[in-house]
């Protein structure tokens, strides 16, 4: 699996950090006698042999597929019928099957159980077919996703054994900038590979996912990496190794890793309820400096009465935010009496929160301290526990449409309602004999398609299914279908 890359042109105010370190074992680090306490050297090896057992090598395999594309008809294929002149009523368009190539990829993971949980990245595993999970010592297992978060982009898999060397998950937030970490992974399928270098910067926000607040490192890290354990000296897991930032594709001086904070909920969260359960104050916004640099670009001239904080610049109707009086302008400096200087910081806190719980929410507006507290929601609006639906919910039997549906219809996909029973389909006044073509303006070509999207619908902020379909008779119909989490 190749690492995920960002352009610098995404990247703002990176600092780089020069730093010389010698090829030995033992590194010593150069103090002021002055002002510090002597320095002491710093056992690397111990790090990389606590650690090196727990990182696994994940290799990643999707099948080859065949696809149903639309493309442009040739108007001069007199010899296609199915072509241009075998359908003029499909405005010069024409379905042709494709077999899509198979994909093979390799990332890595971390075993934080000895009963075969595995953290890595999403984008490792997103989409795979199979999983093979090779440990330090060469013993392979196949492996099954348990859960996943996009919007972290991290993944829960779990392989079948017993007494599995788990690595000490440490606590990212004890870091400190210029402390000595380890990247320990499989780049360009090297096995067990541990490089060096310093935590660079902390809470950094690069625009890569939805939630972050990255731990950044000039440990060098490369493709194949992703997934891999961040450790500090203590051989401690403190980060998931997650990208790099480069124009060519390699390290280039900068690597991203999502801190242990957020791991320990996303995964908590994934056992327990199959799905994160996000925690929202439902306003976005910017770094306070960001904001001004913007106004400055603009030629305006800003006083918050701060160069630090999340500066707010939106508020969600019906949100918690809203509901505490939060406005537009507004600068939150704290949350719980924990200082907030940058909207990543707000991020990872929230991270660990969950729908209903309270938070204190301290912030400036016209220059003036003040505090609110509010009830945290869901991306949904409330405080329910949001789930991720099964197909039984709709209270249907569906199968693929066959051959003869196909050209009496003059379509190409789609899923035949065999059954209705009580559910959603029932109270959307969906009957037997439909035939679902497309749901949230996606194909549905077989029944995982089907499942996949009640399942992202379920836990989305609309958890709602759109579905487009036709009747036997050729009548075309559309409906609304909610879907309620209990």
């Amino acid at each position: 699996m190749k690492m995920k890359k960002l352009s610098n042109y995404f990247v703002y105010a990176i600092c780089v950090i020069a730093v010389a370190f010698s090829a030995g074992a033992f590194i010593k680090v150069n103090a002021n006698t002055n002002s510090m306490p002597a320095a002491q050297p710093v056992d690397l090896t111990y790090a990389a042999e606590k650690a090196l057992p727990a990182v696994v090598h994940i290799k990643y395999l999707q099948n080859s597929k065949v696809q149903t594309v639309e493309m442009e008809a040739d108007p001069f294929d007199f010899f296609d019928p199915f072509g241009f002149f075998g359908n003029p009523g499909n405005g010069g368009k024409q379905k042709r099957k494709i077999q899509t190539p198979k994909r093979e990829g390799s990332g890595s993971g971390v075993i934080i159980s000895a009963d075969g949980y595995i953290v890595t990245n999403n984008h490792v595993v997103d989409g795979a077919d199979e999983l093979t999970v090779t440990l330090d010592d060469k013993r392979e297992f196949s492996a099954r996703i348990v859960g996943t978060d996009k919007m972290t982009d991290l993944a829960l898999i779990k392989i079948d054994g017993k007494n599995l060397p788990a690595i000490t998950i440490g606590d990212s937030n004890n870091l400190k900038v210029g402390e000595w970490v380890l990247a320990v992974g499989n780049p360009f399928n090297l096995n067990s590979t541990v490089t060096a270098g310093i935590v660079s910067a902390k809470a950094r926000s690069i625009g890569a996912n939805d939630v972050e607040s990255f731990i950044q490192t000039d440990a060098a890290i490369n493709a194949g990496n992703s997934g891999g354990a961040l450790v500090n000296t203590k051989g401690e897991l403190v980060g998931i190794n997650a990208m790099l930032v480069s124009q060519t594709g390699s390290y280039a001086g900068y690597g991203f890793a999502i801190p242990t904070t957020i791991m320990n909920k996303v995964v908590a969260d994934i056992k327990q309820y199959g799905t994160v359960q996000r925690a929202l104050i439902g306003v976005s916004g910017t770094d306070v400096n960001r904001y001004f640099d913007m106004q400055k670009a603009e030629g305006k001239e800003v006083d918050l009465g701060t160069m630090e904080g999340a500066y707010i610049n939106e508020v969600q109707d019906g949100g918690a935010g809203a509901e505490a009086g939060l406005q537009k302008g507004d600068v939150i400096t704290g949350i719980d009496g924990k200082k907030i200087t940058k909207m990543a910081e707000l991020q990872e806190y929230l991270a660990n929160k969950r729908p209903g719980d309270k938070v204190t929410i301290t912030f400036l507006r016209d220059k003036k301290s003040k505090t609110a507290t509010l009830t945290l929601k869901n991306q949904q609006g409330n405080t329910g526990i949001v789930k991720n639906a099964d197909l039984d919910v709709l209270g249907g039997n569906f199968r693929e449409i066959n051959n003869s549906e196909k050209q009496q219809l003059n379509i190409s996909t789609g899923l035949v309602v065999m059954k209705v029973n009580n559910g959603a389909l029932k109270d959307a006044g969906i009957s037997r004999g439909f035939i679902i073509q497309k749901v949230n303006d996606e194909p549905m070509k077989t029944i995982d398609d089907l499942q996949k999207a009640v399942k992202e619908a379920s836990t989305s902020k609309d958890p709602v299914l759109y579905i487009q379909g036709i009747y036997p008779t050729g009548k075309k119909a559309y409906f609304a279908v909610p879907l309620q989490n209990e």
